[in-house]
């Protein structure tokens, strides 16, 4: 009995689990040398790199050479294997037209696209926490936190995406859980610590509504047991999964990004731009280092101003945020053939591109239905 009523006596003591955000309040924690910021801006921010991280340009390098590239031939047989490629692939062509059509002409063209691609590192901490299991905890006893970007990581293969985490050493400190205030549970908010809930039959009075039976339903005490708590009144707390304590500690979240520019020579075409971003081209040019510079002289002068505005946008939106890798910028001339043929008296067109000979057709002339698309 006294068991029982001790029990009960905890149950009443403690309080429903609040609505305060996770987060421990600010004064709980203490300030770490070289991570004022996690407490003082809450964290979650990009950490500027330290100077003698900036990457610079060295002495101007000599002015790179484009050789001359041909355009590959497109023939009659080549661009009729490719549109009936085309037809066949969709479900409601009929594939009559691409096999008689008289092809009258074709109209190679000269289009290059530009690519500037920035692999950079970004770095950003932030106090976190995890239930407390009685494990050795690395503090500041331990010596001082390395600055966030003195941590030495092994970085992903080049211009491969990825992020990762990793617990600052020496950040480590046990405080009593800020949830539940150290108690491990919290007061169940289905049956207010009672364990037990009314009878939904008869509400709780023992009897049926309008009738003088008695309630069968909970053997008559007009009680159930409590399904959120299992009858025990409370829960276990979510936050330190009822270890009373909490491990908090500086979390590191680094990010690898390859952030890239496109930018393809304008033609009076009537073909999605898009689509010559999904095909293959025969690489012309191609620039790798640390920081490169930009393409001067170029045969197509839009192409050179691509190329100086793409490293001025990225070099300004990187170089003070994140550590800034690698750069790599490219030329390829992506073959593009217009083609005009004549069927059944009408004269319509296509386009062949990329080095697999994708086809665009504005329109084809055996379309049964409107539910295929024509890319």
């Amino acid at each position: 009995m006294d068991h029982e009523q001790n029990e009960e006596d905890m149950i009443l003591d403690l309080e429903s689990e609040p609505e305060s955000p996770l987060a421990p309040p600010e004064d709980l924690l203490e300030q770490l040398d070289g991570y004022e910021w996690t407490l003082r801006d809450g964290g979650g921010k990009n950490l500027p790199p330290p100077a003698d991280l900036l990457r610079k340009l060295s002495e101007q390098r000599d002015r790179p050479i484009f050789p001359e590239h041909r355009i590959r031939t497109m023939t009659e047989d080549m661009a009729r294997n490719a549109f009936l490629s085309f037809v066949n692939s969709k479900c409601c062509y009929g594939n009559k037209a691409a096999g008689e059509l008289v092809i009258q002409d074709l109209r190679q063209m000269t289009v290059y696209r530009y690519r500037l691609e920035t692999y950079h590192e970004s770095r950003l901490s932030e106090w976190t926490f995890q239930p407390f299991t009685n494990n050795l905890v690395d503090g500041p006893q331990n010596g001082a936190s390395p600055r966030p970007w003195d941590i030495k990581v092994q970085a992903p293969p080049m211009f491969q995406d990825d992020t990762k985490k990793f617990r600052v050493p020496h950040s480590s400190l046990v405080k009593t859980c800020h949830k539940c205030q150290g108690r491990g549970r919290h007061k169940c908010s289905a049956c207010h610590g009672a364990g037990r809930m009314r009878c939904v039959t008869c509400s709780g009075a023992r009897h049926r509504k309008k009738q003088q039976k008695r309630c069968k339903m909970r053997s008559g005490t007009g009680r159930k047991r409590c399904s959120t708590c299992s009858g025990r009144g409370s829960k276990t707390c979510m936050t330190c999964q009822g270890e009373k304590k909490l491990l908090h500690f500086i979390q590191l979240i680094i990010t690898w990004k390859n952030k890239v520019f496109e930018f393809v020579s304008e033609n009076q075409l009537n073909l999605p731009g898009e689509l010559l971003s999904k095909v293959n081209g025969e690489n012309v040019f191609k620039d790798e280092n640390v920081l490169v510079y930009p393409i001067i002289d170029f045969p197509i002068p839009e192409i050179s101003l691509a190329s100086q505005r793409a490293i001025t946008e990225h070099n300004a939106t990187f170089a003070t945020s994140s550590h800034i890798l690698q750069q790599r910028q490219t030329i390829e001339l992506i073959p593009l053939t217009e083609v005009h043929y004549l069927y059944a008296g009408k004269t319509y067109l296509y386009y062949v591109y990329g080095l697999e000979n994708k086809v665009y057709a504005l329109d084809y002339p055996e379309r049964y239905c409107c539910g295929c698309t024509i890319i």
